[in-house]
């Protein structure tokens, strides 16, 4: 028998009438018919400017939604990101939203003289649910897949969080409603494997 995850599903697509948001909903019915500590996010509803100003002293001008996004993540044992894939990479709601949560203190602390850091983020797992029209093997092959390297080894590994898998829901512009509600039962089931 499964035990029970505490999980913060996030999602970072800027339209909460997207399909990204539908796929972050799926997630969480398959969660929650396993644990009843899940919780989402659509981070278009967080209250926050998306740029880092303040880059000497940043935690000084967090917002609250900032400092209870932060617990949340501090609380949440897997960690699940879901946004579509923007010229190769991620909207700018999502990075903006890591440039001012995963800060030095938060999520990696950087070791005085070395250019080793603590990882502070240890201990949690994540998914990322990515959706795009480029064909899958196109953005592996010819684009190195940057958007899916700088989300899982240059943001979550380097603060702690292992394994993080990923699941590429491509092309999304040409898809049939048919392909959509099987993408659906694909991301609801993994809900309820809670990976």
């Amino acid at each position: 028998m499964k035990t029970s995850k505490k999980i913060l599903i996030l999602n970072a697509h800027p339209d909460k009438n997207s399909f990204c948001a539908a796929l972050s909903e799926q997630y969480l019915k398959g969660a929650k018919k396993v644990t009843a500590e899940v919780k989402l996010i659509h981070l278009i509803d967080l209250n926050f400017n998306l740029i880092l100003k303040n880059r000497q002293n940043p935690e000084k001008d967090l917002e609250p939604d900032l400092l209870e996004i932060q617990k949340d993540i501090k609380n949440a044992e897997h960690l699940v990101f879901v946004y579509p894939t923007w010229w190769g990479t991620y909207p700018a709601l999502l990075k903006g939203f890591i440039d001012r949560v995963f800060l030095s203190g938060f999520a990696y602390k950087s070791k005085e003289n070395s250019l080793l850091w603590n990882k502070l983020l240890t201990g949690k797992t994540a998914r990322i649910i990515v959706t795009m029209d480029t064909p899958k093997w196109y953005y592996y092959l010819f684009y190195g897949k940057p958007g899916h390297n700088s989300i899982k080894k240059n943001i979550l590994e380097f603060c702690g969080i292992k394994p993080v898998k990923i699941t590429t829901l491509t092309p999304i512009k040409k898809s049939t409603g048919q392909t959509r509600n099987k993408w659906l039962e694909k991301i609801e089931k993994l809900g309820e494997k809670m990976i």
